[in-house]
C-alpha cells in the first residue's frame, strides 16, 4: 500500500501541502494556487464535511493534481476514501482495521507511527512509508533518527508532521530517513477561508524552493 508508485512520486516532490477545508468551492482555487507555486501533491484531511467534495471538485477540474485524504479514522471511511478516487490515504495512527480496509481495495495508504512497535506493525503489512505523528512534539529529528535505525535496512522511510515549517523544514528535508514532508502553513486553514491565493501560492514557491535546492546537493 504505501509501495505504491504514487508514494514515489511524493519522495520525488518532498512536499505535500495538508489541508483543512472548511468550503469545497474553495478547492478548485486552492488547488490551482499550489499549483502554481510548485506543489502539486496535497492531503485534504477529514477534519471537516467538506474534504470528500473538495476531493471530488479537485479530481474533476484540476486532474494534474494528486490529491489524497488524511485523518482516515475508521474503516468506513477508508472505504469512502477508496470509492472517491483518492490518490492516497494518511491516518494519524496506525488502526490495523483501517489498514486492512485500505489494502483490500489496494488504496496507497500511509499510517501514522510515532514508536517502534508502531513501525514494526507496519512492517507485517509491508509498508514501507510512514508518517511519523506528531514530529515536534515527539522529538523531531533526534528522536526520528533514533527510532528509524533498526529499521533504516528494510528501505522505511517517513513524513513528518506536527511541527515542521518553513524554519525548518531544509533540516526534515535533509534527513535520509525522510521521504516527503507534509506542511499545513502552506495553505493554513484562516488563508484558505480567508481566498488568499496569493499567500498560498507564495508558500508553495517557498517550500519547492527548498526542496529543489536540496535535491540539487544531493
Amino acid at each position: 500500500m504505501s509501495n505504491s508508485p504514487v508514494f514515489e512520486k511524493v519522495a520525488a516532490k518532498r512536499v505535500v501541502a495538508v489541508l483543512v477545508i472548511d468550503d469545497e468551492e474553495h478547492a478548485v482555487p486552492l488547488a490551482e494556487a499550489l499549483l502554481d507555486g510548485g506543489v502539486d501533491i496535497m492531503e485534504l484531511t477529514l477534519r471537516t464535511n467538506a474534504a470528500m467534495g473538495a476531493l471530488r471538485r479537485i479530481r474533476t477540474s484540476v486532474p494534474e493534481m494528486i490529491a489524497g485524504i488524511g485523518t482516515i479514522l475508521t474503516p468506513d471511511q477508508a472505504k469512502a476514501v477508496h470509492d472517491a478516487d483518492a490518490s492516497f490515504g494518511v491516518s494519524p495512527g496506525l488502526n490495523e482495521r483501517v489498514l486492512e480496509t485500505a489494502r483490500n481495495p489496494g488504496l496507497p495508504f500511509a499510517p501514522g507511527i510515532v514508536t517502534p512497535s508502531d513501525i514494526e506493525r507496519a512492517l507485517e503489512y509491508d509498508l514501507r512509508v510512514l508518517k511519523f505523528f506528531p514530529a515536534g512534539p515527539s522529538g523531531g529529528l533526534s528522536y526520528l533518527n533514533a527510532i528509524a535505525a533498526p529499521y533504516q535496512h528494510l528501505g522505511v522511510r517517513y513524513l513528518p508532521l506536527g511541527g515542521v515549517n518553513q524554519e525548518n523544514m531544509g533540516d526534515y528535508l535533509a534527513n535520509p530517513n525522510v521521504a516527503a514532508i507534509g506542511g499545513s502553513w502552506i495553505a493554513t486553514r484562516k488563508t484558505i477561508e480567508a481566498g488568499d491565493w496569493a499567500t498560498i501560492t507564495a508558500n508553495a514557491k517557498a517550500a519547492t524552493t527548498c526542496a529543489s535546492a536540496l535535491r540539487a546537493l544531493s
